[in-house]
């Protein structure tokens, strides 16, 4: 059983919603952003989404860009984020979950990226931009190394897309909230519970909810409906706030603020 699969089953077992966060690899620089995983993890998170910087980030919104631009500023690649993980996982055994598009997968090398990944201690990898009936060279890879594979669906995804993700998801399902990228909203979509009751029809792996995924309220609400609430935009967005304030007003804001967000997810 894999550590994604164990926090789902230990969560369940308490009757609690699954808090997973999002942060990218590098920002606001390469060492807070280090540290800022490990505090996040001390704060309660259940599963960790470390995004790799990328130049075309099609599928996320302008706070989320602008913290993959600052990354890429400093020099951040698919490599330096998986010997990051490593380091972070020589520390802790929060389950850890890559996020990226396809292309560094493949420039890398799918092969490559799989074993280094699974070396660096990576639990799952969530591909944005490749749907399940394109994974034909990822997915055997991936679970050749062990490696979850998080697919995603959203309220557009037709009942044939939702059957093949239900098949060839591992881990937990991704539930897009919304069409569109990335970013913080006021609001819940009214089309969310019913695509979650398609979706339990189909398959028994964990659903979580992100896209717009803001506040202790917003995960409280969706922790109610599913079995975890995804939270990136909000968080990105505080980190590059309280930069000015320096390292230690970043790394206490952000505990913070996910001590928060986690004491949402037992309010069920």
């Amino acid at each position: 059983m894999s550590r994604i699969s164990e926090r789902f089953s230990t969560l369940r077992q308490r009757g609690e919603g699954a808090l997973v966060v999002f942060v990218t690899a590098g920002d606001p620089n390469p060492e807070l952003s280090e540290k800022l995983v490990l505090s996040i993890a001390e704060a309660g998170a259940d599963i960790i989404e470390v995004g790799i910087p990328f130049s075309d980030p099609l599928a996320d919104g302008p706070t989320i860009q602008s913290s993959t631009f600052r990354a890429l500023q400093q020099g951040v690649t698919p490599a330096s984020t998986l010997e990051m993980i490593a380091r972070v996982r020589s520390q802790s055994e929060v389950p850890l979950v890559v996020m990226t598009y396809f292309n560094p997968v493949w420039q890398m090398g799918v092969a490559r990226f799989a074993q280094q990944a699974a070396g660096a201690g990576v639990d799952g990898v969530i591909m944005t931009d490749m749907p399940p009936d394109e994974a034909g060279e990822w997915h055997p890879v991936a679970r050749q190394h062990r490696l979850d594979t998080i697919f995603l669906i959203a309220p557009t995804s037709t009942p044939e897309r939702m059957r093949l993700v239900a098949q060839m998801s591992s881990g937990f399902v991704y539930c897009v909230s919304r069409t569109g990228v990335t970013g913080a909203r006021e609001h819940l979509p009214e089309e969310v519970p019913q695509m979650l009751q398609a979706m339990r029809q189909l398959t028994e792996l964990p659903l979580c909810v992100g896209f717009g995924i803001s506040r202790p309220e917003h995960v409280q609400a969706v922790c109610r409906i599913a079995d975890g609430a995804v939270v990136g935009s909000a968080v990105v967005s505080l980190i590059a706030q309280e930069m000015e304030k320096g390292e230690r007003a970043v790394l206490s804001a952000v505990h913070r603020f996910v001590k928060e967000l986690k004491e949402a997810t037992r309010a069920r």
